[in-house]
């Protein structure tokens, strides 16, 4: 059999070689009738399709040489060998009840198998309750894995994240209460397996949510970096972040929804649209350190894609300051700049937050390892402004040019409440004289002081007063980022011309 098209293949996106036992029907095809003995190999390999989704091809070459079969073989074998980067072996936790509850079908289905084929071994462990994952990752020796898959939503990939990025600091004798501690990198790639309500951090890494696709950046050993943010109230670790960290109408919206999860994923539309009627601000003083080692801004056209020369540079430039001015100085109050006002909506990103009904994400030129966050304030506006503002997220207009709307790249933050200023009076040093409370927008309820909740990556964080420093590239996922054009596999490697298949 002669393929009925061209493959061009790097070498890095082989899936598995394997001889092939060619079958009677075969045998009897056109000029290889007359022949009595037939030698093959099966080489299985990335195809690309529309909106960044993978699948998993192959193509057959046989002749009647057993010799040279068997070298074509041994050569592709020995050249997957030489790919350092592909797992070996793999920690896998399955949330059986997120989502649909569809995480073991999909795993036994649709990954297990490409795995298989990729001689990748797992231990997987079915998770049974909260932190199952977490806890499990302080027990167990993770330095003999290559990498540890999630199978899950978004709150499955924290609590593996929680849990490794702990174990490490543990390890490396690091306290994570110490707000301003060096935390270790985390080496040990996570990989994420889509199968849960929301999976933004697999769409915003990969761009899309599919579980074959993710699967195969797994077995072909992608890696990106990705920045964490660490969230602590009074010298106590409370949160790691790699998404959104909210407070306001985003935290309101998981609040609600919390209470109505047997509705399953409508609750969102339906806490979303309740929040929004309610149309409550909250007044209270951010205090940031601007993000001045980062060559882009929040508001640029320079999206977060793979190879991103924007983190690659940031990372040294940060590297750069670190060494000439020491974390001393960078954390002198001189840098700290402070903002007092009413706000609808406070927003932290590391991550463009993409998802399907927000193809742009609410930062649409925020980046996945430069070592900074995006700082959205929403400041309080009427009804239908803030109607406006939402309504920009899911389409291509700027949703930052308004005038109630406010962004900034920072490399950490704090905010504080008049309700925590009255309290806690130590919670940090920085603008915390004249802290307002917290208000409804009528009249009747105004009266009413009340908190907000901080959404932190789909999780409830209660603590109105908080500080948050970015740590850059503290871990690594299983992935590539966005590329630019997914059927255009010569520009994504030029440098795999001389490894044609």
């Amino acid at each position: 059999c002669v393929p009925t098209e061209n493959c061009f293949v790097p070498i890095s996106e082989i899936i598995s070689v394997e001889e092939h036992e060619l079958n009677k029907k075969q045998r009897n095809i056109g000029k290889w009738q007359k022949m009595t003995k037939l030698h093959a190999f099966t080489v299985y390999y990335v195809k690309k399709a529309r909106n960044h989704r993978w699948r998993c091809s192959d193509v057959t070459f046989w002749c009647v040489d057993e010799h040279l079969c068997n070298q074509w073989i041994q050569a592709l074998k020995e050249l997957l060998e030489m790919q350092k980067s592909r797992p070996k072996q793999l920690l896998v936790y399955i949330n059986p009840y997120g989502g649909k509850r569809q995480g073991k079908r999909i795993y036994e289905q649709k990954v297990a198998p490409l795995f298989s084929l990729a001689s990748i071994s797992t231990d997987v462990v079915i998770t049974e309750h909260a932190n199952h994952a977490k806890d499990n990752l302080f027990e167990v020796n993770i330095y003999k894995y290559d990498g540890v898959v999630c199978v899950g939503g978004d709150g499955m990939f924290s609590e593996v994240m929680h849990g490794l990025i702990g174990r490490i600091q543990k390890d490396s004798g690091i306290d994570q209460n110490n707000p301003k501690a060096s935390l270790v990198q985390c080496n040990i790639r996570i990989g994420i397996i889509p199968a849960g309500s929301t999976d933004c951090i697999c769409y915003s890494t990969v761009g899309i949510s599919d579980p074959v696709t993710s699967a195969l950046h797994i077995i072909v050993g992608d890696c990106q970096p990705l920045d964490v943010s660490s969230v602590h109230h009074n010298n106590t670790f409370l949160k790691y972040s790699v998404s959104l960290l909210g407070y306001g109408f985003y935290g309101d919206i998981l609040k609600d929804s919390e209470k109505k999860r047997w509705m399953g994923p409508m609750r969102y539309d339906y806490s979303g649209f309740k929040t929004f009627l309610s149309h409550h601000y909250y007044e209270g003083t951010i205090a940031y350190q601007p993000a001045k080692h980062t060559l882009g801004s929040p508001r640029d056209k320079d999206s977060c894609r793979t190879g991103c020369y924007i983190c690659k540079k940031s990372e040294q430039q940060l590297a750069e300051q670190h060494k000439d001015c020491g974390l001393k100085h960078e954390e002198g109050e001189e840098e700290w700049k402070v903002i007092k006002g009413k706000f609808l909506a406070i927003n932290a990103v590391n991550m463009s937050c993409a998802c399907p009904r927000s193809p742009k994400g609410l930062s649409p030129a925020a980046h996945l390892a430069d070592g900074s966050a995006d700082l959205i304030l929403v400041r309080k506006c009427s009804r239908f402004d803030f109607l406006r503002y939402l309504v920009r997220h899911t389409n291509q207009d700027d949703q930052f040019d308004f005038p109630f709307v406010d962004v900034y790249r920072v490399k950490s933050f704090q905010f504080t409440s008049k309700l925590s200023e009255d309290n806690e009076s130590n919670v940090m040093d920085i603008g915390k004289k004249r802290f307002g409370q917290f208000c409804r927008d009528h009249p009747a309820c105004c009266c009413n002081v009340v908190n907000s909740t901080w959404n932190c990556d789909g999780e409830t964080l209660d603590s109105s007063a908080i500080e948050v420093r970015v740590h850059c590239q503290l871990m690594k996922l299983f992935a590539r980022g966005i590329e630019e054009n997914c059927k255009d596999e010569a520009a994504y490697s030029q440098s795999s011309a001389e490894q044609l298949l």
